[in-house]
């Protein structure tokens, strides 16, 4: 089928978003509409004495100002953090209930104190900045290194939220104690920003005793279910509308507080609120990525086989706990720590510490490009270490496909693969081989150049229920509802494409609906579950569809007892009986003409899907790099990648995901950080002058490629793609300039600087 599964079908959406005719939270206007700006904290510690708002409110066009005390009338309640982890001991994570709006302290530089809403988005600047906050400065924790011995920002002796353990740790002991090669690493994994192209924004309107919520995020339903907790809202007085959203990355699946507030807001005014953050706002407030450090040690028999691992860490939560921070550095990738590699025993203990710094939560992967990252460096380490090659330790670890399932440490079971033949196919297309001689050439030109790779595993969040619905119009076209939210994957296609050839219904007839909790209400995008979550449940409705039209295709027929069958060989849907056939379209419109007893919805049909199964992608990335000695600027010269992402709906989409994934991985690598002083919590890095982001020009070609070795915990068989390339990006770029340094290891990010002072230490 042309615009089957598996056919490189181009987005249907990027038509109007190429043209301009996208719909973003920005390009709405309402009646009346009023502006709201956030007078936010300068600092990042300090308790608040009073808020004087005189002056501010005799500013022309204000409208009104809405502080804590506005909150508490409502009786909104703090932000949740929903995932907490168990402690040592049994205790519990400590935790920080966050109000909407700081009441008595602030604990990081931008969080919002007061918001002003005026006639126009001037107007409400220029009166927030005389909103005067009297703050009383207090000592801060600018850094994770500065937490354990700094200034108590909560209830937490040493500001330790949670101190987390998994494992055996008496039998890994036993374990090194015998082992005959060991290694070990000491790995940062610096803070970074998801920076997506359009920023947080929220539109709020009250009418009728109805809350109506526009806001730019990753899952309609999962808003409105933390709107409700928050606000003491229900389903029925509340709805949520995302419309076009442009990037999120993780970063957008959660509430924020400018989403109550602009409710809030807009109760209290009788008139629609609007709040859209400027970019240096957004790096003060969006929640950040990573922050957290390693030590990673490996036990090996003589042959270089491991025997145990072992990993401590710390984690920076931020000034207060956002809604999956404990879970991110803990059960997130804590359960694949280990990677695709047989590990007997285990053991880890990963600390949690408040810091004056922004929220900490789930960004590209979320844990896992943490823990493969880990791994991957400590494979290359340990290497070294056993006297054999990088290549050589990782054969004699991984599981062959006869081992499959393969039940890891923490009990995950590894279905589906062939992680030998996708390591050496992944090596072998990158010309592995074949390296010494380009390493001959740079060097003639005066550069150093190595390589690296990573084979990485990562599990997906395709697990809990999805509910979808399929709609047929009066003119026979289909309109598909799902609960998931695109905010850039090109959902709209693949999940048409998925329609087509389930019902052979025409691709250029089917829309897809999604983001308005009127609609469907699902789990929302993240962890790369749209695919299997939302595909499973098209799948289930077109069952559905299929089973309904073929009763009343045998009504219509009038087929008797005689058994109607289902076609789409031809590319059209067509039921059939005794030489006699319709078309799903004409089956549909036929039922809505004619009103059949019975089949009064027509063949209009839903379903929820329900997993239990994660699933796990897998694969090969490798890198070469060409290093300048004299300034230490690195140039990525050539980057490999060979996927298993199971069952392939789009190779296109699949292509972007990819490259979008190995960009986010290599930027956080080579050039991101958000960077806090130590001593002050200020942020150093709040804006594109002070934060780098990948341009087109630092990125390499991706020679991407895949194999479709199909999941067996759906039917599908899909395992999903969508943070795979960040997390096989990091292992293999860092390793590519440590084998071009000739070091064991260098921190990311891998600034020319760092790279010029690791170079020059050397030769000291």
């Amino acid at each position: 089928m042309k615009f089957g599964i598996g056919q490189s079908v181009r987005r249907v959406e990027d038509s109007r978003f190429v043209t301009g005719q996208g719909k973003y939270t920005d390009d709405l206007r309402f009646e009346r509409q009023t502006h709201a700006v956030f007078v936010r904290s300068p600092h990042p510690h300090a308790r608040i004495n009073g808020i004087d708002l005189a002056e501010a409110k005799a500013m022309p066009g204000v409208v009104a100002i809405v502080t804590a005390a506005d909150v508490t009338e409502v009786g909104a309640k703090p932000m949740p953090c929903l995932a907490p982890v168990p402690s040592r001991g049994g205790k519990q994570t400590v935790m920080t209930p966050k109000p909407l709006l700081a009441d008595s302290k602030v604990t990081f530089i931008g969080e919002a104190v007061a918001m002003v809403i005026a006639e126009t988005l001037a107007q409400a600047k220029d009166a927030a900045e005389k909103v005067a906050v009297d703050y009383d400065p207090l000592d801060a924790v600018g850094t994770l290194s500065a937490a354990h011995d700094g200034p108590q920002i909560w209830d937490a002796p040493n500001n330790l939220c949670f101190d987390w353990e998994v494992g055996k740790e008496d039998e890994v002991a036993a374990a090194f104690a015998k082992a005959v090669h060991t290694a070990s690493v000491d790995l940062v994994q610096n803070r970074v920003s998801a920076n997506p192209m359009e920023t947080r924004n929220a539109i709020g309107l009250f009418e009728d005793g109805r809350y109506t919520l526009y806001s730019g995020n990753q899952g309609s339903g999962n808003l409105r279910g933390a709107l409700n907790g928050v606000l003491g809202t229900t389903d029925e007085n509340l709805r949520v509308i995302s419309p076009d959203v442009g990037g999120g990355f993780g970063m957008k699946g959660f509430l924020y507080p400018e989403q109550v507030l602009v409710l809030i807001a807009a109760k209290k005014v009788g008139r629609p609120v609007r709040w859209s953050a400027e970019r240096t706002e957004s790096f003060l407030a969006d929640d950040h990525g990573r922050d957290m450090t390693h030590k990673a040690e490996l036990a090996m028999d003589k042959d270089g086989k491991i025997l145990a691992l072992r990993i401590t860490g710390t984690a920076a939560m931020g000034g207060y706990l956002s809604l999956f921070a404990p879970f991110i550095p803990t059960v997130a990738g804590g359960r694949i720590f280990g990677g695709v590699y047989r590990v007997p025993a285990f053991y880890a203990n990963i600390k949690g510490y408040f810091t004056n710094t922004a929220p900490v939560d789930a960004y590209r992967g979320a844990g896992r490009p943490e823990a493969a990252y880990l791994m991957e460096r400590l494979m290359d380490v340990a290497a070294a270490k056993a006297g054999i090659s990088r290549e050589d330790i990782r054969r004699r670890n991984l599981p062959g496909p006869d081992e499959l399932p393969y039940t890891n440490w923490f009990g995950i079971k590894y279905d589906s693969g062939n992680y030998p033949h996708m390591f050496e196919e992944g090596l072998k297309r990158a010309g592995w081989d074949s390296f010494e001689t380009r390493r001959a050439e740079s060097k003639k030109r005066g550069r150093l150049r190595g390589r690296g790779f990573g084979y990485y595993v990562e599990i997906t969040f395709s697990t809990g229920s999805e509910p979808a619905a399929i709609k047929f119009t009066d003119n026979g076209a289909v309109e598909l509802y799902v609960g998931t939210q695109s905010n850039g994957q090109g959902h709209e296609t693949a999940f048409a494409q998925m329609a087509a050839e389930r019902l052979g219904v025409p691709f250029e007839s089917i829309t897809v609906k999604q983001g308005d909790t009127e609609w469907v209400n699902g789990g929302g995008t993240g962890g790369s579950r749209s695919l299997n979550m939302a595909g499973g449940a098209l799948n289930l409705t077109a069952d559905e569809v299929i089973r309904k039209g073929k009763v009343a295709a045998g009504q219509v027929l009038q087929a008797g007892n005689d058994p109607v069958t289902f076609d789409t060989s031809t590319g059209i849907g067509t039921f059939s009986v005794g030489g006699r056939g319709i078309t799903i379209g004409e089956l549909a419109m036929t039922l809505k003409r004619e009103n059949l007893p019975g089949f009064e919805g027509g063949l209009d049909s839903d379903s929820t899907f329900k997993s239990e199964s994660s699933t796990f992608p897998n694969g090969c990335h490798v890198c070469e790099v060409e290093v300048d000695p004299d300034t230490g600027k690195v140039d990525i010269v050539s980057y490999s990648v060979l996927d298993d992402f199971g069952r392939i709906i789009n190779p296109m989409l699949v292509t972007g995901q990819v490259h979008g994934g190995v960009v986010q991985g290599l930027g956080q690598a080579l050039l991101e950080d958000i960077v806090y002083d130590a001593g002050s919590a200020q942020l150093l890095t709040a804006s594109f002058s002070d934060y780098a982001m990948p341009r087109a020009d630092d990125m390499p070609d991706i020679n991407f490629a895949y194999e479709e070795i199909l999941c067996k915990t759906n039917a599908m068989g899909a395992k999903g793609c969508g943070e795979a390339g960040t997390v096989g990006a990091m292992p293999a770029l860092m390793g590519a300039i440590a084998d071009a340094i000739g070091v064991a290891h260098i921190d990311m990010p891998a600034t020319p600087e760092r790279v010029w002072r690791v170079l020059n230490n050397r030769a000291a």
